[in-house]
């Protein structure tokens, strides 16, 4: 299986300005993406998605490949990650360059390791799903057969459908929500127009070290997680 590793970094986030080349335990935050994917057994090539110049020269310098610049209409606030996606690939195919899956490495998880990159890939190959994501357990008290949907005051329908809740936490059916470190996903599944097809698997990873940094506040997490990790090696 030929696996393409995708970095999407664009040039306008919000939340932390320029987060992608700015320093986080001393250096870029793209850094720590292009180290794990680069060391990640299974990945064709790696490849950077950016419509920055400077970000490209940040990745070039972690050794990671820039061969095309996006387009500014794919690097917008709401733009959606399928078509940067699709974008690449088919820049790729283009040029001579095919892979049966995509495996989509966002910048804004740095504490995700090459070994989470191979599991996923080789989740990948033996469960035969059509994608692979990394995930993180549901709190029970958030559990979908405690959760109600509406409004306060008006009639709440359980997002299970079920007429009545379970009754007691250890009946419950475990429930996982996307961490965000690791897509794998066929090509076949994005040609149909999705990011996870319609047969979804599931690899855990440790809470204590996922972070998704969105604002200043992940930010001060991953800075304290990652010198936790320094310190505990030294």
């Amino acid at each position: 299986m030929r696996v393409l590793g995708l970095v999407p970094a664009r040039g306008g986030s919000k939340g932390v300005p320029r987060k992608n080349v700015r320093a986080l335990q001393g250096r870029p935050l793209l850094a720590w993406t292009a180290e794990a994917a680069l060391a990640a057994r299974g990945l064709a090539r790696v490849v950077l998605s950016t419509d920055d110049e400077a970000i490209a020269e940040v990745g070039r310098a972690c050794g990671l490949e820039v061969p095309f610049v996006r387009e500014p209409a794919l690097a917008r606030d709401d733009t959606p990650m399928l078509p940067v996606v699709l974008d690449a690939v088919r820049r790729l195919e283009a040029a001579g360059d095919a892979f049966d899956a995509v495996c989509l490495l966002q910048p804004t998880n740095p504490l995700r390791t090459s070994g989470d990159i191979e599991a996923c890939l080789q989740l990948l190959r033996e469960s035969g799903a059509d994608c692979v994501v990394t995930v993180l357990p549901v709190p029970h008290a958030h559990n979908p057969h405690w959760v109600y949907l509406g409004e306060p005051g008006e009639r709440l329908v359980l997002a299970t459908g079920e007429a009545q809740p379970i009754a007691r936490r250890q009946a419950l059916p475990s429930a996982w929500h996307r961490e965000g470190s690791v897509y794998v996903t066929r090509r076949g599944a994005l040609a149909a127009g999705s990011l996870y097809g319609t047969h979804v698997v599931g690899h855990p990873i440790d809470p204590a070290r996922s972070v998704n940094i969105d604002d200043l506040d992940d930010w001060a997490r991953a800075e304290a997680l990652l010198a936790a990790d320094v310190a505990g090696v030294s």
